[in-house]
């Protein structure tokens, strides 16, 4: 079942953060006086616009749409996949279950298979670089504690990135990463593997001097759905899904585009996105896009 989005209008602000662990770890001076709070408000919908180079005829216009599929500028609150970008995987253990698996085995799960997916599908382009923690890290509250579930409450949802959050702060110094994982021991009692997704700040959270605007939560079973964090990573970079939610159980999941594109199913048994995915992405240039107007035979390669 594919796994979808939620926005977050604003988060509860984290207070009384305290750094609980001993292991030291590199920081600038001001460091130690580091807290993370929530930022004024700032849009994720819109977003500032960066000029790109699609002045052709079939480059619709960016909308205010979330995740639009406009692709003649770039929505600069989004990473955009042309560089190497830095991930950052935190594992996250609960007071009431002991883990039956390893960072290194989750890790396993979901790299080097996303990392080899992104590169392949950009033509090289992009790489996703993963930085693993080799231990867990332990939340205040039992798993139980944060009902989670695929629509989940906000208030919940929020006390679990502000305990994430403050739980490794200690550990992670997240001004070195572009993107943020937050996984959950599958085994956890109060874990559901329907609640993976990624979470958008519309006030973004600070920590470490940076702005954190969004999280990718992952609940998933080990092993894992197939290409799972390739889906959520894609939203990360501001790709919509194109599956459908059927409103109930007769309905089918793959009724637009089905698995021909990664953002119509994790399965992707395909596997591949759109070529105008890889246009908006910046993975394909003009020179190799054909702009098809007016009616008539014809071809093209």
């Amino acid at each position: 079942m594919p796994h979808p989005e939620v926005d977050v209008p604003r988060l509860f602000p984290l207070k009384g953060l305290t750094r609980g662990w001993a292991r030291p770890r590199w920081r600038g001076p001001a460091a130690a006086f580091t807290s993370m709070t929530a930022l004024a408000a700032t849009s994720l919908v819109t977003g500032p616009a960066v000029a790109v180079s699609q002045s052709m005829p079939c480059a619709l216009k960016r909308t205010d749409a979330h995740h639009s599929e406009g692709l003649d500028t770039w929505n600069a609150s989004y990473p955009r996949p042309v560089r190497r970008l830095d991930a950052v995987m935190v594992f996250l253990s609960f007071p009431d279950a002991a883990p039956r698996t390893t960072p290194t085995e989750l890790t396993a799960d979901h790299f080097p298979t996303t990392s080899q997916f992104f590169e392949r599908a950009s033509y090289g382009k992009f790489t996703l670089r993963p930085h693993s923690l080799r231990e867990w890290i332990r939340m205040p509250r039992a798993s139980t504690a944060y009902a989670i579930q695929r629509d989940w409450n906000s208030a919940r949802r929020a006390a679990y990135l502000r305990d994430a959050l403050a739980a490794s702060d200690a550990r992670v110094d997240f001004s070195r990463y572009d993107v943020v994982y937050f996984v959950a021991d599958p085994d956890a009692p109060g874990v559901d593997s329907d609640a993976t997704k990624v979470v958008n700040l519309e006030v973004p959270l600070r920590a470490d001097g940076k702005d954190i605007r969004r999280i990718v939560t992952v609940f998933e079973q080990h092993p894992p759905d197939r290409l799972v964090l390739a889906h959520e990573t894609g939203h990360v970079f501001d790709l919509p899904d194109l599956y459908h939610r059927p409103t109930d159980d007769r309905g089918d999941w793959d009724t637009y585009v089905g698995d021909w594109d990664l953002m119509g199913s994790q399965f992707g048994l395909a596997p591949d996105l759109f070529g105008w995915h890889k246009w908006k992405l910046g993975w394909l240039d003009p020179r190799q896009v054909a702009c098809v107007q007016g009616a008539g035979a014809g071809g093209t390669r």
